[in-house]
């Protein structure tokens, strides 16, 4: 690995229109509510909060549209991040609403737009000069064309003996594509980086350490995130840790999951075991609630 220290994330690009609403959602009229637009998504949240936590070269390959294209690589570098930006000439950067709730949680509707077209043309193998390690978004999974790129970054980073860590990013589409389906799609990653609502989809299991000791089985390192209660680290079949997260008044849920990625890569990056590297991705997941959006 000598040469190596960068991470190279792979996924999507998304503006973000997040209404924060402290009343119940009024049919057929108005509801009061807070609303900005922000840069987001999964993949660009990780490498945003990846840079913040110390990684000194961050890369992000997506897809965006032509609408939005120049806002989010100025934003991606304002954030410490290279860009490497593919510009789809026929479909719009895609689009998310966050409907936030008073409890801080939050609901999205969804418009992938240009995101889930990254296509094999968009990527090269050269792409991992300098790579230690490669972070795949899990959205890229559940349509087509993003699938195939994101199993040859798979199998490229493979090759070149780069470990490769997936988040399975949405138990909603996870259960339309399917957990065996999935699984197949990402064998061969070293990480994984689930959610409590996604191991228990994967596995069946409801009890999250019984549902990361058995995703371990299958991933070398499996992370699963708990929300405020913090998260849990299993380790080839068995659980190596417990990791709580400080206490805060949250705000705003989203991103909180990438925030967790993105501090936790940085810290393996760095060298720190994955107790330690977990704690860092509580901390910054716990920072990610105070705020509205998902990035730093």
């Amino acid at each position: 690995m000598t040469g190596r220290a960068g991470l190279l994330v792979v996924g999507d690009v998304v503006t973000d229109v997040i209404a924060r609403h402290r009343e119940p959602l009024a049919p057929a009229t108005d509801t009061p509510a807070r609303i900005r637009t922000l840069p987001g998504g999964a993949g660009a949240n990780v490498a945003c909060w990846a840079a913040r936590s110390g990684c000194a070269d961050v890369r992000l390959l997506g897809r965006v549209g032509t609408d939005s294209a120049a806002w989010h690589e100025r934003e991606l570098r304002r954030a410490g991040v290279r860009p490497l930006l593919a510009v789809d000439p026929d479909a719009p950067t895609a689009s998310v609403i966050a409907l936030v709730g008073p409890d801080a949680e939050r609901t999205f509707l969804t418009d992938s737009g240009a995101s889930l077209r990254l296509a094999p043309g968009d990527w090269s193998p050269a792409l991992l000069d300098g790579t230690a390690r490669a972070h795949l978004s899990g959205y890229l999974f559940f349509a087509g064309p993003s699938r195939e790129t994101a199993g040859r970054v798979l199998r490229d980073a493979r090759a070149a003996g780069v470990p490769v860590s997936v988040d399975p990013a949405s138990a909603g589409f996870l259960t339309e594509l399917g957990a065996e389906r999935f699984l197949g799609a990402v064998d061969g990653a070293e990480c994984l980086l689930p959610n409590a609502d996604e191991a228990r989809l994967l596995t069946g299991r409801t009890d999250p350490d019984e549902a990361a000791a058995a995703l371990s089985r299958r991933f070398p390192l499996v992370a699963v995130t708990l929300g405020g209660e913090g998260a849990v680290v299993a380790v080839e079949g068995r659980v190596t840790a417990r990791v709580t997260a400080p206490p805060v008044r949250p705000v705003d849920s989203t991103g909180a999951g990438d925030a967790f990625t993105g501090a936790f890569l940085a810290a393996l990056l760095a060298g720190a075991d994955p107790a330690s590297a977990a704690g860092a991705g509580c901390r910054a997941g716990a920072e990610a609630v105070t705020g509205v959006g998902g990035r730093p």
